[in-house]
Parts: structure tokens; C-alpha cells; sequence
């Protein structure tokens, strides 16, 4: 145990961010830069060790955070790093992007503020980049069989990785201009910088994955073509269908899905344009869904000088404190204020939207919505509760519905869908397919970046035990499981 007095004497501190006014004028991460480090070590102290700990099965990853939750307190960051590194390939993007469902399932948040894990994890990793700790793990020798994966997000990412370190020759295919999917276009530079991206993909270049960027599989290369080339192919390649909003008005110019947006503006950033053809400079902005990918058009619009921005949820504001249907150790619906929400903007519960207004030109300007109740367990509208919201740029951000199978890989590889839409697979997360295998979104449906962590993973030991007939590699996971979280 760190401090056994720890959770008594020590109360919950969080990483510090950057005066909004500062932030909304650049791309850079909100936190303060090192403002962690100075009281990570007393947080990482707040951990009971409990003798249950909750938060390994919280946490998709399974991570020992007892364990390294005790090292960080005795500032022994190697070792730190090491057992962060046993049960997760990224703790640089976990410890930014995840939602955490390891704190809402630790024991000191039955009636305590929770321990600070996700804090915990990225200083140890940021330690040990800076540190020169982080290092290519090269396979003593290859095994002759070569792997391709399709999709480099951080499922496709994870599998690469450790089908590489398993001694397989394994190239990974990108139908964008560059590396890391989701992470890469999807994810905001306030969010993860995307330095943490390209230090990962040189060391797995040092550790002998390829990367192919701009081929799309089922279309650019076909999956014939694959099979000939490999000896195994892992479908990492998402949930890429989004939700649509078809209501009257929908055709008007100004209406974007989410990932239509930030892409745009990521790329912005990476020096391809100087100005995004999508923008919100001046613009009174709209965004439909109330999740993460929303709050990242928010941000994104503050810093592209948003007139004005609203965020529209169909579903009632959540509460402050668990329901009672989502007790501890569960993952709870919360209100949540992210560092967008911090900037500005006004978010709206309970609406639908009904129909969008143009002008002459066919540009949307005005967004009509009506207040909604549940009415015997039935989303309702209210009667005379009809307004319209100015709106010249609208974001869809409602998440998605299941795997593109417009771009011919589902058809050409053969697969079955589950109910769902998403790619069927057994317990070893291979699909109808001999040799075919699926991890993260495309299998599972959208989830959170550590499910798709723990999938590809778990895709890779699959894969493993086919090419070699066993396998060595950890499988934190079943396609099946949901763990604690929902």
C-alpha cells in the first residue's frame, strides 16, 4: 500500500488547466504543462490497495493500478512505467481520452472523491518518454508468417503491435493520408496533441511494423489481393456509419456530420490548410448530441471564432450523483463539464430537432426544435414548446451505427454481420472467414478507446495462436465480456 493514511489525509487534486481565454486562441492541450507532477505522487498515495481491487475490472485493460499507483507514490517511474506498459500499448492516450471508468468503479468513490488513476497514468507515461525509458521492443527472432491489419486506430494500432513484438511480419493499412484514425482526425489537438501519435508510430517502425497510408481495402486493394499477401488480416477499421438526422431541411449547405467537421480542422493544424473549408468563424453553430464527439465540435468552434454555440441532447440533462440503476461499481450517466464546455456555449436537454429554415440560397440559417418528456416510458414532444435557434453551421455528432459496408469489404471478404451491423466473431475474435479476424468498433460497435485497446489485443493472441498453433500474448478480453462498464 502507498500511504495507508493517504485517503484520509489527502484530498482529490486534478490536473490544472489553462486560463480559457488563453486557450481558446490556439490548438495546444488545455492542461498546464507539468502542473501534474508536483502532486502526483501524494494522489497516487490516495489508493487503498484494497484487497478487491474494483478498478481492474473497471478498466476494459485490466491495468494494475494498485500496483503502479504505489510506484508512482514512491516516485519509482521505471518500475511504474513497466507495469502501466504490461497491460496497455498507449497510457499516453487512455490517460487522455478515456472517460475513466476505473475511477468510477474504485472503492474510495463509494463516499469519497475517487482516486485520480487517469491523472496517475499519464504522468507516468509522460515521465517515461521524457525519461528515455520508452523503447523499442524488437522480437528476438520472426516467426515467417506476416499479418495484415486494416484501420490504425488504437485497436489497429494494439493488434500491429503486438503481432509485431510476437515475431510476425505485420503491415497495417490506412485509407487516410496518415496514421491513427480516429485518433489522428477524430480527436482535437486540445485534446492529444498529435506528437504522441507520431512518437508511438517511429517506435513501432523501430520495432518493424509497416504502415501504408492512403489504400482502402475494398477498394484500392481488394481482399483477394490480401489474402494472397497474408497469412492472416485483422479488420480494425471502425464504426464508421454515422447517424443520420433525416428530417426536412436536412439538403441545406451548413449541415456536417461531426466527422466531416474536425477532420478539417485537425488538418489545419497539420499544416494542409491554412483555412478548413469548413468553419465556424462568425457562424452561429449548432451541435446535435451531447456525448465527447460533441464536445469536440464545441471546442473546435470556440477556437475557429464561433459566434455563438449551442449544444442540443434529446435525452434529460443526467444528474449529479449515480441513479439508483447504476450503483457502484458501474460506469453512471453523469453531467459532465468538459474543457469545451468550460469556454462558452449554451447546452440545451430534452429537445428534438423537428426541421432546419434556409435562405434563398440554400444555406441553413435557423434550427427548429421542440421540447420532449418521457410519457409512460416514451419520448414525448411537448406541445407549444416550438422555437427555432439561429443556425449557420450545424454538427451531427450522434454517433454511429455500425461498419461502412458501402466500400466492399464486408461483401468481399464474405463476413457476417451480428444483429447489430457490426462484424460477427467467435471467442478468438475470428470472424466467418478462416483467418480473418476483427477487433474494436468494427466488431464491437462505437465504444470507448479502451475497449478497442483491450480488443486488439485480445484480436492479436487470435491471431497469434493461429499462425503458430499457441500463443504467449496476453487476451485481457472475450467479445462477449462488458466488464463493469455500460
Amino acid at each position: 500500500m502507498a500511504d495507508p493514511k493517504g485517503f484520509l489525509t489527502t484530498g482529490r487534486e486534478v490536473a490544472k488547466t489553462r486560463p480559457v481565454g488563453e486557450r481558446v486562441r490556439d490548438w495546444n492541450e488545455v492542461y498546464v504543462p507539468g502542473s501534474l507532477l508536483p502532486i502526483i505522487s501524494k494522489q497516487a498515495g490516495r489508493c487503498m490497495d484494497c484487497g478487491i481491487p474494483f478498478c481492474h475490472n473497471g478498466c476494459p485493460l485490466g491495468n494494475l493500478i494498485p500496483e503502479w499507483n504505489d510506484f508512482a507514490y514512491r516516485e519509482d517511474w521505471s518500475a511504474a512505467q513497466e507495469r502501466l506498459h504490461a497491460t496497455n500499448n498507449f497510457p499516453e492516450f487512455t490517460g487522455r481520452l478515456c472517460p475513466a471508468p476505473c475511477e468510477s468503479a474504485c472503492v474510495l468513490g463509494i463516499n469519497q472523491p475517487a482516486v485520480t488513476i487517469k491523472n496517475v497514468e499519464v504522468s507516468i507515461i509522460d515521465k517515461a518518454w521524457d525519461g528515455g525509458d520508452v523503447k523499442p521492443q524488437v522480437p528476438e527472432r520472426l516467426s515467417g508468417k506476416t499479418a495484415a491489419v486494416i484501420g490504425s486506430g488504437p485497436a489497429g494500432l494494439a493488434a500491429a503491435q503486438q503481432l509485431t513484438r510476437a515475431g510476425h511480419t505485420v503491415v497495417v493499412y490506412e485509407r487516410a493520408d496518415r496514421i491513427g484514425g480516429l485518433l489522428r482526425y477524430g480527436i482535437p489537438e486540445f485534446k492529444m496533441e498529435k506528437r504522441h501519435i507520431n512518437r508511438r508510430i517511429e517506435q513501432m517502425r523501430a520495432e518493424g511494423t509497416k504502415f501504408r497510408t492512403g489504400i482502402e481495402i475494398g477498394r484500392d486493394l481488394t481482399s483477394t489481393d490480401l489474402r494472397k499477401r497474408f497469412d492472416a488480416v485483422v479488420i480494425a477499421a471502425g464504426a464508421t456509419t454515422a447517424r443520420d438526422l433525416p428530417v426536412p431541411g436536412r439538403e441545406l449547405a451548413g449541415i456536417h456530420q461531426a466527422m466531416e467537421y474536425l477532420p478539417l480542422a485537425n488538418k489545419v493544424v497539420e499544416g494542409d490548410f491554412v483555412t478548413p473549408p469548413i468553419t465556424a468563424e462568425g457562424k452561429h453553430v449548432v451541435v446535435i448530441g451531447g456525448g465527447d464527439t460533441g464536445a469536440d465540435c464545441v471546442g473546435t468552434a470556440h477556437r475557429q471564432g464561433a459566434a455563438s454555440v449551442t449544444q442540443l441532447e434529446i435525452m434529460p440533462r443526467p444528474g449529479e450523483d449515480r441513479n439508483a440503476n447504476q450503483p457502484w461499481p458501474t460506469f453512471p450517466m453523469l453531467y459532465k463539464v468538459t474543457s469545451a464546455h468550460e469556454e462558452g456555449g449554451e447546452r440545451v436537454y430534452s429537445v428534438s430537432t423537428t426541421h432546419f429554415e434556409g435562405d434563398e440560397d440554400g444555406n441553413v440559417q435557423f434550427l427548429h426544435l421542440i421540447e420532449v418528456e418521457f410519457v409512460a416510458g416514451k419520448l414525448t414532444q411537448k406541445p407549444g414548446t416550438e422555437r427555432k435557434i439561429p443556425a449557420q453551421l450545424v454538427t451531427l455528432a450522434m454517433g454511429f451505427t455500425g461498419t461502412d459496408v458501402e466500400n466492399g469489404l464486408v461483401a468481399q471478404f464474405g463476413l457476417d454481420l451480428d444483429e447489430r451491423g457490426n462484424i460477427a466473431r467467435d471467442a478468438d475474435f475470428a470472424t466467418n472467414v478462416d483467418g480473418v479476424y476483427v477487433a474494436g468498433d468494427a466488431g464491437r460497435g462505437q465504444s470507448l478507446i479502451v475497449w478497442a485497446i483491450a480488443e486488439g489485443r485480445s484480436a492479436a493472441r487470435g491471431v497469434d495462436r493461429y499462425l503458430t498453433g499457441a500463443s504467449s500474448l496476453p487476451a485481457p478480453i472475450r467479445p462477449t465480456d462488458r466488464s463493469l462498464t455500460v
